[in-house]
């Protein structure tokens, strides 16, 4: 048997990939707010 397989997680995938999800929309929307910011303190 691998040994990969002897511990396998029994959450659920679609939990997992929708926190990705929503990390990487946090991360983007955070640049362009601060982008947002910056563009309207220079104007």
């Amino acid at each position: 048997m691998n040994e990969f397989e002897k511990d396998v997680s029994k959450r659920n995938d679609a939990i997992d990939s929708g926190i990705g999800f929503i990390a990487s929309f946090g991360f983007f929307a955070t640049i362009f707010i601060i982008a947002t910011v910056i563009k309207l303190i220079g104007s």
